[in-house]
């Protein structure tokens, strides 16, 4: 006997699991609000201590997701910049962290990150990870563009994109 022979509503289909898919069917990149991007995680088992409180590390693999989704909001995708003729990527090259409080498994948070500085070679982010309005980490990253390991110049064409109003310090 199926849902419908039951009178149950079956909900909606299933998608087919190979079937590609578009980021309108998955949209993960978050939203600008203003000049900030936010971004939404959620707080699983494998991001906690024993205590079910998120572990340092975990907070690093949220803002590099956000940093991620950010350019993938602008129109950037990391894996376009690395396979295009121009051959770049971007890297860590800085990062300061101020731990105010803890996230605890479960817990839906948001990843705030706004360029405050752009450079030849790099830019500069500030990110936050909220719970709520309560700011559990915050964090100054500075990223480097780099062309076959080397440090390169961000393509004028990829800044425009990362400032859009060049309205940066």
């Amino acid at each position: 006997m199926t849902a419908v022979d039951a009178g149950l509503d079956p909900g909606p289909p299933i998608r087919d699991a190979l079937a590609p898919m578009s980021d309108d069917l998955h949209p993960t990149s978050g939203a600008f609000v203003g000049p900030e991007h936010r971004f939404p995680v959620r707080v699983y088992a494998e991001d906690t201590d024993f205590g079910g409180i998120a572990y340092h590390a975990a907070y690093v693999r949220f803002m590099e997701r956000g940093r991620t989704e950010m350019l993938r909001a602008r129109g950037a995708h990391q894996s376009e910049l690395i396979a295009d003729g121009a051959g770049i990527a971007f890297v860590v090259r800085r990062m300061t962290l101020d731990f105010a409080g803890a996230a605890r498994m479960d817990d839906a948070l948001t990843v705030a990150t706004r360029l405050a500085a752009l450079r030849g070679a790099t830019l500069t982010l500030h990110q936050e990870v909220r719970r709520g309005d309560a700011v559990l980490v915050s964090a100054e990253v500075t990223v480097a563009c780099v062309r076959q390991g080397r440090a390169a110049r961000i393509p004028d064409a990829l800044r425009r994109v990362l400032a859009p109003d060049q309205t940066l310090g």
